[in-house]
């Protein structure tokens, strides 16, 4: 039985209590708003649609261009990077090779143009990947990989035997 002078106890939150709660919370809210479950989803919804980009790479040494083009066929994909967010790997529906070509000023006043001699010599690996993923449309843009990716973003591809920073030229949300 209590004695009249003492008071039940009471419950008093400490700062580590609080601490601790609020750690728990945003924990649940980053598990929630995770990119992962969000684009998770997005797939289960239906609000992914397949999406084509299209990526130009200028300028890029490489001792043997056409070797490192056929592996880069070879592989089928590439890791893609926006933003400096990774987003993961990427099927290469084809790619596109590029010839440097140089114009000229004639003395009569007419522009010709020629395939670029040095090629031979400064080889550098100029082409267009094509990109096939999935998005889907928001107000801002396409979102592919968590990210908005728009015509001029840049962006890094990457295979087994190469790094390449590149250019975004096209998108194309829906079959193409």
């Amino acid at each position: 039985m209590p004695m009249p002078s003492e008071s039940p106890r009471s419950r008093s939150f400490s700062l580590v209590d609080v601490g601790a709660a609020v750690a728990a919370l945003l924990a649940i809210g980053g598990v929630i708003w995770s990119p992962r479950l969000s684009g998770a989803v997005a797939q289960a919804t239906g609000a992914l649609e397949p999406v084509t980009v299209m990526v130009d790479v200028r300028g890029a040494p490489a001792a043997s261009p056409l070797q490192l083009l056929q592996q880069a066929r070879a592989e089928g994909k590439v890791a893609i990077v926006i933003r400096n967010q990774p987003h993961g790997s990427v099927a290469v529906k084809e790619i596109l090779p590029f010839e440097r070509i140089i114009s000229t000023l004639t003395p009569d006043g007419k522009v010709v143009s020629a395939p670029d001699p040095n090629q031979k010599t400064f080889s550098t690996f100029d082409g267009r990947f094509v990109l096939e993923g999935q998005g889907r449309r928001t107000a801002g843009g396409v979102v592919f990989g968590n990210q908005t990716i728009k015509i001029g973003a840049p962006v890094e591809l990457e295979g087994t035997n190469y790094r390449f920073n590149g250019t975004v030229t096209d998108l194309k949300l829906g079959t193409s």
